[in-house]
């Protein structure tokens, strides 16, 4: 498509933005989502079928951890749920390849990643309650509360940034609106990650704004570096890993620790520093006429 000298020239697209990727998804889990999306683009396979092969790959990782001698079982269950970071990210690939890509799918992704989790955490939890009896039980509900906030903030500022500078619909935007009110879920979803996203509200207006778009984008890609590295560690990749280290110890309730407290505090600090460069961007995207 050709552009006017006068239009500003816009940013690709891409599914993966590179300054949102880090090492394990640009070299390993997205380059295998690609291959493995690819090879199913010629079956009758759906990407909701692979969302619910990414949950069936969680629980039987549970199973692993807690029903397999040790310390292979520790093996094969990391081996697994590393697997259902390639299927989660195999499912979006394969919607975008065939055309399918829609809030239902982005529906059906997250409460397969939930189902998922629950039977893990519940898994780890009996285990923790066997050592320390019910320490065990409150560790695994605050760990859980604690994972549902950081993944909310996580996901949200992520998705907030592709629909800023890549203008990357999502289920916040208008496009998915009336999904959101339909599904209790998907309402949930939305509720948590305005709560848990500072500015999100304020974004959404100033993207739907044609006047304020592009000064939006060019300040939301200038500041990206000062919030996606310190945001990083709440990534699903490193529960994964960590979650593999505490079992390798037999020690789950070590995981629920480190989430609560150590991933609790970077949540905090990335708190406040979203509203900060996101309050800044939105500060700079105002129309001259309101800047003081």
């Amino acid at each position: 498509m050709n552009q006017s000298a006068s239009s500003p020239a816009q940013p690709e697209r891409p599914s993966r933005p590179a300054e949102l990727e880090d090492w394990l998804n640009a070299r390993l889990y997205h380059p295998l989502s690609g291959w493995l999306a690819r090879a199913l683009v010629p079956t009758r396979v759906t990407p909701d079928m692979v969302s619910a092969a990414g949950a069936l790959a969680i629980m039987l990782a549970a199973a692993a951890y807690s029903q397999l001698t040790w310390p292979w079982g520790v093996a094969l269950g990391l081996l697994l749920h590393m697997g259902w970071h390639v299927l989660d990210g195999a499912d979006g690939d394969l919607a975008r390849l065939t055309g399918r890509s829609s809030p239902h799918g982005e529906l059906v992704d997250g409460i397969c990643d939930y189902l998922g989790h629950i039977v893990l955490y519940v898994t780890m939890g009996f285990i923790a309650s066997a050592q320390i009896g019910g320490w065990g039980w409150a560790l695994m509900w605050a760990a859980g509360a604690s994972r549902v906030a950081q993944q909310a903030h996580y996901e949200g500022a992520r998705r907030q940034y592709q629909l800023a500078v890549y203008g990357t619909a999502w289920m916040a935007s208008s496009d998915s609106g009336e999904t959101g009110r339909r599904h209790p879920f998907v309402a949930y979803y939305l509720w948590l990650t305005g709560w848990i996203v500072p500015h999100g509200a304020a974004l959404l207006d100033a993207v739907r704004d044609p006047a304020r778009r592009e000064p939006l984008r060019e300040a939301m890609r200038a500041r990206a570096g000062e919030w996606l590295g310190p945001i990083s560690p709440l990534s699903s990749n490193y529960r994964t890993l960590a979650i593999g280290a505490a079992m390798l110890a037999e020690r789950p309730q070590w995981f629920f620790l480190f989430e609560v407290l150590v991933l609790g505090a970077v949540l905090v600090g990335s708190l406040a520093r979203v509203r900060r460069v996101f309050g800044a961007a939105l500060a700079q995207a105002a129309p001259a006429s309101t800047r003081r």
